[in-house]
Parts: structure tokens; C-alpha cells; sequence
């Protein structure tokens, strides 16, 4: 369990953080019953190439120094960005990671002149489903998605 005195930041993707990427990503895709899919496989297997090349972001939660929660910002055709691959390890949940992870994307965002972010996830995601929905995220229609699991559409317009 995270002490009080725990130091918890924000940090920007650096390449010794690409094994930890992965391994949060796969961890709670795998125990959630989903499927890697290709997707899944070109951002966690290439995060420089498929997100920070092309304008996006990564961000790791590090407690005491140690990657404990990410979350990625790819950037859209529309020059909005898409959040995904949020991930917060079971022993510090509860500490407000997710949405501070979702401050570092919306920050980033708007530092770039986007005018939404967008999100896909599954509705059996009802915690992150909810932390959306208080960081000000609205459903969207049904749309074509490249996620199999992908049942839930929503967007953050600024």
C-alpha cells in the first residue's frame, strides 16, 4: 500500500521506460480477457515510431522513482488527440493517478491547439469509464474503431 510520504510524479516518456510501457499495457488488457490486438501490438511494440513521432505523448506515473501508471495522447487526423493505454498498477489506485495522468494529456493538448480529446474504451471499463465522466468526457456515437473490444466512444471538447 503507498505511504503518505510516497512521491508520485508525471513524468515524459524516456526510452527506459519502453519495458514498463508494454508490461502495464499487457498486464491489464490480458486480466481484463482482451485480446492484443494489432493495434495494440504497433503502439506498446514501437511507442516512438507509432505515438511520439507523430505528435503524441506519453506520460508515466512514478512513485519514489518507479513507473506505476501511464497513459498516451496520439495524435488525430482532425488535430485533436486520442487518450489510450491507461493503465495504474492495482497497489496505488486510489491516489488519483488517472487523473492526473489525464491533466498531463489535456495540458499537452491544449499546449498544441487541439480542440478535443477522444477516447474508445469497453463498457465493462465502468472505474475509468466514471474518472472520464468527472474529468468532463462526453459519450459519442458508435463508430468505426480499430479495437475489437472498443464499445464506448467519448470526447473532451475545449
Amino acid at each position: 500500500m503507498p505511504t503518505a510520504d510516497a512521491v508520485i510524479t508525471i513524468e515524459t516518456f524516456r526510452p527506459d521506460h519502453a519495458a514498463t510501457w508494454r508490461s502495464l499495457n499487457e498486464d491489464w488488457l490480458i486480466a481484463g480477457g482482451y485480446v492484443l490486438e494489432a493495434k495494440d501490438q504497433l503502439v506498446l511494440g514501437d511507442p516512438q515510431g507509432a505515438i511520439l513521432s507523430k505528435g503524441g505523448h506519453i506520460f508515466i506515473a512514478e512513485q519514489d522513482g518507479t513507473p506505476v501508471g501511464c497513459c498516451s495522447l496520439m495524435a488525430m487526423d482532425d488535430g485533436g488527440f486520442e487518450v489510450g493505454k491507461m493503465a495504474v498498477l492495482e497497489h496505488v489506485r486510489g491516489l488519483n493517478l488517472g487523473y492526473r495522468l489525464l491533466e498531463a494529456c489535456e495540458t499537452a493538448a491544449r499546449a498544441a491547439g487541439a480542440p478535443r480529446l477522444y477516447l474508445e474504451t469497453n463498457t465493462a471499463q465502468t472505474h475509468a469509464i466514471a474518472l472520464y465522466r468527472r474529468f468532463g468526457f462526453t459519450d459519442l456515437p458508435p463508430r468505426p474503431s480499430p479495437y475489437a473490444r472498443a464499445d464506448v466512444w467519448m470526447e473532451k471538447r475545449f
